[in-house]
């Protein structure tokens, strides 16, 4: 995957320098070079403004830009071939110069509740750990009495505060303690239905350059994955989310229909609204928008 200035045997993949990111970043990494077993990959890594400031929610700095600008600097310099991404983390729109060429398989997609090492039950005068509005209003929804303050910082560190004693649980997506290896750490998994996921959580986004040959990015791409991606990213645009927004929309592929499940939150009433619409696999991205429109005109 060159656009014929790079050495076409060698793919420079640019990373966050998280553990967890490279795991990641490592997982294209096998694909690309069974894919295509004439093809070397190359790791290059660097911390991103949002892993610098950790002092602050997402919100308050600037959103989930600031865990790609350097790497959407290093990919337009011709520094790296492409980037992996959380698609999570990727905001609303994505660059035309940058375009969004390949999506993985799905890990685990569900939230989790990871309790303090040795305890089985929440400890009800310690806050629960989550930076996400969307987490903290289903979880006091599903565990009416528990309070949630704010926590950055990657797993490690986060599991680190948690087993300090700074809270009773946190709430985390079951793909990264996966991936990390870190699965005996959940008490809980939440189904979708009890809490919705983040729109697109579970996938990589795998960024290229616009005009450069990303056939071989395709074609390592899961076509469900990219299908739910679609889905839930249009569901999010359309229904006016930023980065401080908890609404969101979590999709699932049968056959060649898909079911797309909504959740926005009523700031002004205080209130959650879900809503659900299931049609073709193939209008995943036009479903998307019809949820989202159907909450906005029933919120009204």
């Amino acid at each position: 995957m060159t656009d014929g200035k790079e050495s076409k045997n060698i793919i420079r993949v640019g990373s966050r320098a998280s553990r967890l990111a490279i795991l990641q970043s490592e997982i294209v990494m096998r694909q690309i070079e069974e894919a295509c077993p004439d093809i070397k990959t190359e790791l290059i890594t660097m911390k991103t403004t949002g892993d610098r400031i950790l002092d602050k929610t997402l919100d308050q700095i600037g959103g989930k830009g600031l865990f790609v600008k350097e790497l959407d600097e290093a990919l337009r310099a011709e520094e790296v071939d492409i980037t992996v991404h959380s698609l999570k983390d990727l905001p609303g729109v994505i660059p035309a110069d940058l375009p969004l060429s390949g999506f993985s398989h799905r890990e685990d997609p569900r939230d989790v509740l990871v309790l303090p090492a040795g305890r089985m039950e929440i400890d009800m005068s310690l806050p629960v750990g989550t930076s996400s509005l969307r987490r903290s209003l289903q979880i006091k929804e599903l565990m009416p009495g528990v309070s949630t303050a704010p926590i950055r910082g990657n797993v490690e560190t986060r599991l680190h505060k948690l087993d300090e004693g700074q809270y009773s649980a946190l709430v985390l997506a079951a793909a990264g303690l996966k991936r990390l290896g870190l699965e005996d750490r959940i008490s809980r998994f939440f189904s979708p239905e009890e809490m919705i996921p983040a729109a697109c959580q579970g996938i990589l986004g795998i960024q290229t350059r616009a005009g450069a040959d990303a056939a071989l990015i395709e074609r390592i791409s899961d076509d469900g994955s990219r299908r739910c991606a679609l889905a839930e990213r249009a569901y999010v645009k359309a229904i006016g989310a930023d980065c401080g927004s908890p609404d969101t929309a979590f999709a699932q592929i049968s056959g060649d229909q898909i079911i797309i499940m909504g959740f926005r939150y009523d700031a002004e009433k205080q209130i959650i609204l879900k809503d659900s619409i299931c049609g073709l696999a193939s209008d995943a991205e036009l479903l998307g928008r019809e949820l989202a429109d159907r909450m906005i005109n029933n919120e009204r």
